[in-house]
């Protein structure tokens, strides 16, 4: 019986939060002024337990400084403005946009079905989470025609 206090039951619980959260409803800031006020509760709060991820990169072990949080702020609303070239946003995507914990950015260069509906979606690009985050191309699972060929082949 595993002990509630220990290391690998509370890494679980974070994860399983993290998916679950992860998984949940978000609603898209469609219009720039409404990323502009996303942006803005965002940095409101930049001292508030941001953690801040690039899939593709280790998820981050520890919240990042509020430094740190304005500055990603900062930089990706460039990177945004300057790379996804429509007169909507519509690739940002909070679980709830007037108190935010858990931020999707999609990259404006990997678009796939970001917006609609989709078995198989793209991953967002970038993660600002409450939560501690779990490595995601690694928590999701692969394709049933991809399994059953790993299965074929090392079964």
């Amino acid at each position: 019986m595993p002990i509630a206090d220990s290391p690998s039951s509370t890494d679980s619980t974070d994860a399983e939060a993290f998916l679950s959260a992860f998984k949940g409803s978000f609603t898209s800031a469609l219009r720039w002024p409404q990323l502009d006020a996303l942006w803005q509760r965002l940095r409101a709060d930049a001292g508030g337990g941001w953690y801040l991820y690039a899939l593709g990169e280790p998820p981050p072990a520890e919240p990042a400084k509020a430094e740190s949080v304005t500055r990603f702020i900062d930089e990706m609303d460039a990177l945004l403005r300057a790379e996804h070239d429509e007169d909507y946003c519509g690739i940002v995507y909070s679980d709830d946009p007037a108190s935010p914990r858990f931020v999707k950015i999609y990259d404006p260069n990997n678009l796939g079905v970001a917006c609609g509906f989709s078995d198989n979606p793209p991953l967002p690009g970038w993660v600002m989470s409450k939560l501690r985050p779990v490595d995601l191309p690694a928590a999701q699972p692969a394709p049933k025609g991809r399994r059953r060929w790993w299965q074929r082949l090392f079964g």
